[in-house]
């Protein structure tokens, strides 16, 4: 189980793709096209928001779970996308069980961050989808097949069309046009269709392995992350499982991404964020722009304080740690090991949001190695300093480390401790 233990953007799309090597089975829990996962191989970039990032292996079978909110012409658009790319997409199975984001779930999106609410989402309707879904009136991929879907769609369009003319001064949505649409997709999309819970339950029970692949980061959890500056769906190891059908004990393996540093996309509080030239540098080394959206991210030191909540939170047995690279111009480091509050010092993640807001960090700084790790192939290679520092995140987080990312490519990658047997 891989899981994001920030705030998003650790690189689990680089770390998926390094690991599926191993894999049989990839599968995406949870999340929609508010995620971007960037694949690096040789020469060629892969930008992926839905499919997992495993699909690059011809030989994976790659899983878009139950959990997943499906905008299906992204879809579409990214699996015609790969197939340009030479991609099989073959091995693609989509969740019958996994709900639809509708068109008018991005104009509820864009309309709702225009208001007093403006909590820095994406717009890609990913909030209104996920509450159609709680309600009980969003549609699965396996309604669309179901005879009595027109009716069903036609009343939930004038609701939707009600709320739009009357409380936004909006044109209605024409359900024939969306229904149309939605026909046109699945009709694309079909073949992948499955029960996954049970596909995947399955290739566990003959010894295959399997990886899970989230989107977002702990801390954009519903439930436990900064709220309500939050995704709508749960990002953690808890939501894993729940997203993909499968029961907590068959997971053997929780691997935390974390990235060397802290980033952050959108509203809310960001205790160790750089506002000076060091977070623009970092920006700027580390490529910090949305991979979905293009927005600049906020850029910080490395909080061990979040890191110990989402080893908690997560129950992690090991830190996969990327972007050590960027990292290489610098003669100090700083990593934060507490925040303070007034007189008062906090060694672990308040639950509320206005204190977190009041907290300034409390770094140790440690020395920089002021050279290229990009070349670096394994941990022996890597400089004194640069363990140093890797050892210090082990050290305060109390989770061993079993990967090493140096760079963005596939062979940029150390392994310290093996992932899949």
């Amino acid at each position: 189980m891989l899981v994001g233990a920030q705030w998003g953007d650790e690189g689990k799309g680089k770390v998926t793709d390094f690991l599926a090597e191993k894999a049989d089975y990839i599968v995406r829990y949870q999340g929609g096209t508010n995620a971007g996962h960037t694949v690096v191989v040789g020469d060629r970039k892969f930008m992926l928001h839905l499919i997992p990032s495993g699909i690059l292996y011809p030989d994976k079978v790659c899983v878009i779970g139950n959990g997943v909110a499906l905008d299906l012409e992204m879809l579409v658009n990214e699996i015609e996308g790969l197939e340009r790319e030479g991609i099989d997409t073959s091995n693609l199975r989509i969740s019958s069980r996994a709900h639809l984001l509708m068109p008018y779930h991005k104009k509820f999106d864009e309309l709702q961050e225009q208001g007093c609410r403006q909590l820095g989402t994406t717009k890609r309707g990913i909030g209104p989808a996920y509450g159609d879904k709680i309600e009980r009136v969003g549609f699965r991929m396996t309604d669309v097949l179901d005879d009595d879907f027109p009716a069903r769609l036609e009343t939930v369009v004038k609701e939707k069309n009600r709320i739009l003319e009357r409380l936004y001064d909006q044109p209605p949505y024409d359900c024939r046009d969306i229904l149309d649409r939605l026909r046109a997709c699945v009709d694309r999309l079909r073949d992948y269709v499955t029960d996954t819970s049970l596909l995947v339950n399955r290739a566990l029970d003959q010894g295959k392995k399997v990886m899970l692949e989230g989107a977002q980061g702990t801390l954009l959890d519903i439930d436990h992350g900064t709220y309500p500056y939050v995704t709508s769906s749960h990002p953690t190891a808890g939501g894993a499982c729940v997203g993909s059908g499968i029961g907590p004990t068959r997971v053997s393996r929780v691997v935390g991404v974390v990235k060397a540093y802290t980033t952050r996309v959108g509203e809310g509080p960001f205790p160790t964020e750089l506002t000076d030239a060091t977070g623009d540098f970092i920006r700027e080394r580390g490529a910090e722009f949305g991979t979905t959206t293009g927005r600049p991210r906020r850029c910080g030191w490395l909080d061990a304080v979040i890191l110990r909540y989402a080893a908690r939170v997560n129950g992690l047995t090991d830190l996969a740690i990327t972007k050590i690279d960027v990292l290489d111009e610098f003669e100090r480091i700083k990593i934060c090991v507490g925040y303070k509050r007034g007189n008062t010092m906090l060694e672990e993640f308040p639950e509320s949001l206005k204190v977190l807001q009041d907290c300034e960090p409390v770094y140790i700084e440690m020395d920089g190695w002021k050279t290229s790790l990009q070349n670096c192939r394994t941990y022996e290679e890597l400089p004194e300093a640069t363990r140093r520092y890797i050892e210090k995140i082990t050290e305060l987080t109390g989770v061993p480390h079993c990967l090493v990312a140096v760079g963005p490519g596939r062979g940029q990658t150390i392994v310290t401790r093996e992932v899949f047997a």
